[in-house]
């Protein structure tokens, strides 16, 4: 009999692709699905994306192997748009690398910082890949909660002296999925100088660092003094520019660390699509008008939800920064229950709190991924929920 290794009982639930199965039977049954789960907005990917894709995909050069080294253009492309947007500077060779989408970098990031045993802080709740590209390197995580109470910050001078002295990677992730926390630079600033004093790598996953609110501008590490000797930053065309599918990101910081993650990706991957790559640098150089109009739909849309869950009793803080709202339950309503209820009885999906691990217990987190009639409607849906679930108790 075959046996799958033992690490893969300690990798995390991925709630995501159980969704996507259990809405693709729905959808087969003829019902009507609002999926806010995924953080997969229904918005279009930029038209000089789709232009330059096009164009590229005539010339056979873009079809070889991208090998690591990728496409000259997007790596400097890449390098302009984090001076424009940050004031960083960045060698484009030494100190950038191509992604298959930042989820790639971040769960290969563990294999190239960690060895068996050394130990890695995961923010709870936070995103799977951290703890389970965690696990399959062989590390240990070690999970730290978030709490409203600090404003959801990973404060590593809180640790015992002990477990911090064990701490070789640490990842953090501001604006941060899924509780939409932003982190003040003097936070920041404290938690580069630790990371400085003990040699830990900082991993930095800004996904969502231009899609803000209200005059909120959310900043780059490498903003912080001394930072690019320990970190590494992770960023994507996912969200701010609506290419989910593409698979296209890159990373940057430091160069020892940006070497070894090559290294590590030598050996499981060729790189993203060079067609990919030329048409997401041609999108990078446009950022500053196209950016704007996709941030302006997502802030009505955040709008429109918060006022449509305070109409069934659910208060929500408005977010300054991400796609999504981090919705607090009524007290005893636990979220993976309730969460299945909603999708198989109303066909809405949203993810359960639970789902980024216990720590997440107590909220759902919704995606700003449906126009504003459609959130409406899934509010109506999830009110008939909560009303079920009080005449139960």
């Amino acid at each position: 009999m075959t046996k799958v290794s033992g690490r893969m009982a300690r990798l995390p639930a991925y709630a995501v692709a159980k969704i996507a199965t259990t809405k693709r039977r729905l959808l087969a049954e003829g019902k009507d699905v609002i999926d806010m789960g995924a953080g997969d907005a229904d918005l279009p990917p930029p038209e000089v994306a789709v232009r330059t894709l096009a164009e590229a995909l005539k010339d056979p050069k873009m079809s070889r192997y991208a090998f690591q080294t990728g496409l000259l253009e997007f790596r400097q492309a890449a390098a302009r748009y984090m001076e424009r947007r940050f004031g960083v500077k960045l060698d484009p060779i030494a100190e950038l690398l191509p992604l298959l989408g930042s989820k790639d970098g971040l769960a290969h990031l563990t294999f190239a910082a960690l060895d068996a045993g050394d130990a890695c802080l995961i923010p709870e709740p936070g995103y799977s890949p951290y703890q389970g590209g965690t696990v399959l390197a062989g590390g240990e995580p070690i999970v730290y909660p978030l709490r409203p109470d600090n404003g959801f910050l990973v404060e590593l001078g809180d640790l015992p002296r002990d477990q911090l002295a064990r701490i070789k990677l640490v990842f953090l992730n501001y604006p941060n999925n899924p509780t939409t926390a932003v982190a003040p630079r003097d936070y920041l600033e404290r938690t580069v100088k630790i990371c400085r004093e003990r040699g830990i790598v900082l991993a930095y996953d800004n996904p969502y660092c231009d899609v803000t609110f209200d005059g909120y501008v959310a900043p780059s590490i490498f903003e912080i003094p001394g930072a690019k000797e320990v970190a590494v930053e992770f960023h994507s065309l996912s969200k701010s520019f609506c290419m989910t599918g593409w698979r296209i990101a890159w990373v940057a910081g430091n160069p020892q660390m940006i070497a070894a993650l090559q290294q590590v990706k030598n050996f499981t991957d060729t790189g993203p699509f060079l067609a990919i790559q030329k048409a997401a640098a041609a999108t990078l150089d446009q950022a500053e008008k196209i950016i704007p109009g996709v941030v302006e739909t997502f802030r009505r849309r955040r709008d429109a939800a918060v006022t449509a869950l305070a109409g069934i009793g659910l208060q929500v803080e408005r977010p300054r920064a991400t796609m999504y709202l981090w919705v607090p339950l009524p007290d005893g309503l636990p979220s993976g229950p309730f969460a299945g209820q909603l999708l198989d009885e109303e066909y809405v999906a949203v993810l359960a709190g639970s789902s980024f691990g216990p720590g997440g217990e107590g909220f759902f987190r919704v995606a700003l991924t449906v126009n504003e009639d459609r959130f409406r409607e899934a509010a109506v849906r999830i009110g008939r929920v909560l009303e079920r679930a009080r005449q139960a108790v």
